[in-house]
């Protein structure tokens, strides 16, 4: 069932689900809360899952000015501060991971685990570190709907989208020249300086192994910034990892999230 907090001149739409030590999942940029659908169903005899839309997606109801980084993360602390979680695990995806980024640093208290999955390290944009595929991206974003059927193709694997052909049009509807639309890829492209030392928590860094938007060396070269970091490729997986392996992702998670604090 969709709820909704306030937080300042934000109505947040989210839905929780589940039992057990909350975890926050955060979506990426041309996403919403459903992209967690297929995951949550696994995740839910574990955990208090806690999915929600961010500025400019879904249901969430926000300013007519581009969100910041910042902007994003205090929503997602207001967000956890009023369901009444002290402390809560995170998992980021692609543009959410950046935002888990800026969460984890603004507010390390309420961050117990973090996990990063198919993104790139704050405060490099995603065209500094990978010119190329940006640019691919950007063209195809730009051509839409005629371009929708390329643009799922850099997301998912030729041999997944055989399996799934109905994926082929996730991104028909996709308005690219709407104000909200120009709103989100702006905040997309914004950035945040952070203060990696206060990271101090466990990070599980998880990529695909076909990857075209977020190749897996930048994922995983997050670990350079951190004290202690898990590493995990999914094989035969490309950038939409909860769309794609929800029981891969899953099955990491729950083993992640569940184990002795000794591991720290």
């Amino acid at each position: 069932m969709t709820e909704f907090v306030t937080s300042g001149v934000t109505r947040m739409a989210y839905q929780v689900s589940g039992h057990g030590p909350a975890l926050l999942v955060i979506h990426g940029a041309e996403a919403n809360r459903h992209s967690f659908d297929a995951l949550t169903g696994h995740l839910s005899d574990h955990f208090t899952v806690i999915a929600y839309d961010q500025r400019d997606c879904g249901e969430t109801q926000s300013p007519d000015q581009p969100a910041t980084l910042t902007d994003l993360a205090d929503d997602a602390h207001a967000l956890v501060t009023d369901l009444g979680f002290s402390r809560v695990h995170v998992f980021g995806s692609s543009f959410g991971g950046r935002v888990a980024q800026a969460l984890s640093a603004r507010h390390p208290q309420r961050v117990d685990r973090l996990v990063l999955a198919s993104t790139w390290p704050l405060p490099h944009t995603l065209k500094e570190l990978n010119p190329q595929g940006t640019a691919r991206l950007q063209a195809l974003r730009s051509g839409l709907p005629d371009t929708a059927q390329e643009l799922a193709g850099l997301f998912f694997p030729e041999h997944f989208l055989q399996q799934r052909p109905e994926l082929r049009h996730i991104f028909k509807d996709v308005q690219a020249g709407h104000a909200r639309s120009l709103r989100r890829q702006a905040a997309v492209d914004s950035c945040l300086s952070i203060d990696w030392s206060l990271l101090t928590m466990p990070v599980l860094l998880m990529t695909g192994e076909l990857d075209q938007i977020v190749p897996p060396p930048l994922t995983l070269g997050i670990a350079e910034q951190l004290l202690h970091a898990q590493k995990v490729m999914l094989p035969g997986v490309g950038h939409a990892t909860t769309l794609q392996a929800p029981d891969a992702v899953a099955a990491h998670l729950v083993r992640f999230l569940t184990a002795e604090q000794s591991s720290r």
